[in-house]
């Protein structure tokens, strides 16, 4: 039986389970080089363990946003993760205190991928198992995989007044992205040609000329 959410953070959760295994205007080539995109957070509900960030060598010191796709490439002797997440933020303390996980200075995360997730099948639809879909293990994994993180994109959605002032006295870092909170949870979501395109300028090939125009996939 569905229940109809009750509080920001789960109506968030709810819409970004609808959206689909790479994010809406990115392409598995968009982030630069050959691999697979898969979202980590949030999971279907039967889902009990789901990928997480942490700093190296902490066991405690872990992130968990809102939504996380992972874009696995690399190989199996070199293999990374590129993150774009995303972050609901009911007030303009939730804001600095989600923006400072992924301030510049704290960019030396693992994304780790529990066993029992890796060894699932992608989605409803698509029976393969998540660790043959990365592409990076040729034989089925026996422990949690932790890789380190190349590159991170983070969405922030905010509701109407923090957006209003963030947007007319703040500076973004390059990897932030600021949305309001109504594209996110909106009746349209992640299918919005306006979210898609959105979406799309995080890609890094969008700091190249020879890959301005990036394609809302």
């Amino acid at each position: 039986m569905a229940f109809a959410p009750t509080t920001l953070d789960q109506l968030v959760r709810q819409k970004l389970r609808t959206w689909p295994q790479h994010p809406p205007g990115l392409a598995d080539h968009d982030m630069g080089a050959s691999g697979s995109w898969m979202r980590a957070r949030p999971g279907t509900v039967d889902d009990l363990d789901n990928p997480f960030l942490k700093m190296p060598g902490s066991n405690r010191l872990k992130t968990v946003p809102d939504g996380l796709w992972l874009r696995f490439g690399g190989s199996e002797n070199d293999p990374f993760v590129d993150l774009f997440a995303i972050e609901a933020c009911g007030s303009f303390q939730n804001l600095l205190d989600k923006r400072s996980r992924f301030a510049p200075t704290m960019h030396s995360w693992l994304a780790v991928c529990p066993l029992e997730w890796l060894l699932a099948p992608v989605s409803l639809i698509n029976p393969m198992p998540r660790w043959r879909y990365t592409g990076l293990m040729r034989n089925a994994p026996h422990a949690p995989l932790a890789l380190p993180v190349r590159d991170i994109r983070v969405m922030y959605a905010l509701r109407p007044r923090q957006y209003q002032y963030f947007s007319t006295s703040q500076i973004p870092h390059a990897h932030e992205f600021f949305a309001p909170m109504s594209a996110l949870i909106g009746p349209d979501g992640w299918q919005h040609p306006n979210m898609r395109n959105f979406i799309a300028r995080t890609s890094p090939r969008a700091n190249f000329w020879e890959f301005a125009g990036a394609s809302a996939a």
